[in-house]
């Protein structure tokens, strides 16, 4: 029962930060500029520029265009684009779904790469592998990803080794994994991106499990060293480590942005480019409020996930 209070409390303050978020959101792009302006241009007559305020809703207070678009936004509809009149959701349904897939395979890779790579160097402290592995790690930590991408696109995708294509083509209505041997740079740059960290922070705590007095333990009962590593102290540590693989998921939305537009993938990174520069506030705010919804709600899955693998927190709360 203490453990369903914390998820209730912690989804309670989640979605205070939403709302907190989404004034934010709404108070910014009142600053990209004048929609009208940009749809009808800088000489644009008087009465269309009103008539066209009149039809987009602009000619209300902000109080009421900002309850207006966040109850749309709660019950599913975000408004339309002020582009060409089509509907939010219809608009990024495709780029939407593409930049989710991206994110999610980039996870499924760095993630188990990151911890066993962090448990290995831990296994083999102060030895080559750990040494390669830190070095590398500090390496890729000090490169932003369009530097990893931009590396990787002259290596992979050149005269040096023309392995991988350097442009993701997908046809609008077409999946994402149609082309898997598209996929392998921007999916390889945003891993490159993650593991870094995760790997240090799981380094650290695996270090600290295997100094442990159970896991001595358990040394001295004559398990197998690779039992110890794996079956024992791999679960104690991977706790702390959860966190900042929350961080770092919740990176890969921010991250993604800059990824696709760098291999013209054709995701939520082109879609916000293009509304940031038509001044398609309902685009801006829907990309802005998906990303902040995808940090809480990874952030939220971590600090439970926190508790069910740490005993110690898991008795707290019961």
């Amino acid at each position: 029962m203490g453990i369903l209070k914390f998820i209730l409390r912690r989804l309670a303050l989640g979605i205070l930060t939403l709302l907190v978020v989404s004034i934010v959101v709404f108070a910014l792009t009142q600053a990209l500029g004048d929609p009208v302006r940009a749809i009808l241009g800088r000489e644009a007559q008087p009465d269309s520029i009103a008539a066209k305020r009149i039809e987009l809703g602009l000619d209300r207070p902000l109080v009421v265009q900002y309850w207006d678009w966040l109850t749309g936004l709660v019950t599913g509809d975000p408004g339309r684009s002020f582009t060409n009149g089509i509907p939010v959701l219809e608009v990024l349904g495709d780029r939407v779904w593409n930049s989710l897939f991206l994110m999610a395979i980039s996870s499924l890779v760095s993630i188990p790469v990151s911890i066993a790579v962090g448990a290995m160097a831990a296994a083999r402290r102060d030895r080559a592998f750990d040494s390669a592995s830190s070095a590398s790690s500090l390496v890729l930590a000090s490169m932003p990803e369009f530097v990893i991408g931009l590396l990787l696109l002259v290596l992979l995708s050149t005269n040096v080794w023309e392995i991988f294509p350097g442009v993701v083509r997908i046809r609008p209505g077409e999946n994402p994994w149609v082309s898997p041997k598209a996929l392998v740079l921007p999916v390889l740059t945003l891993t490159l991106g993650v593991v870094p960290y995760v790997s240090r922070v799981m380094r650290a705590s695996m270090i600290e499990v295997l100094e442990s007095d159970y896991i001595e333990m358990a040394r001295l009962k004559g398990l197998a060293e690779r039992t110890v590593i794996w079956r024992h102290a791999l679960p104690n540590a991977i706790g702390p480590t959860l966190q900042v693989i929350a961080i770092n998921i919740a990176y890969l939305a921010g991250g993604v942005i800059v990824v696709e537009n760098l291999f013209n993938y054709p995701g939520i990174g082109g879609a916000l480019r293009d509304a940031v520069t038509d001044v398609n506030v309902p685009v801006v705010q829907f990309i802005a409020m998906l990303i902040s919804g995808i940090y809480v709600l990874v952030n939220l899955l971590a600090d439970v996930g926190t508790i069910l693998v740490t005993p110690r927190l898991r008795t707290r709360l019961t």
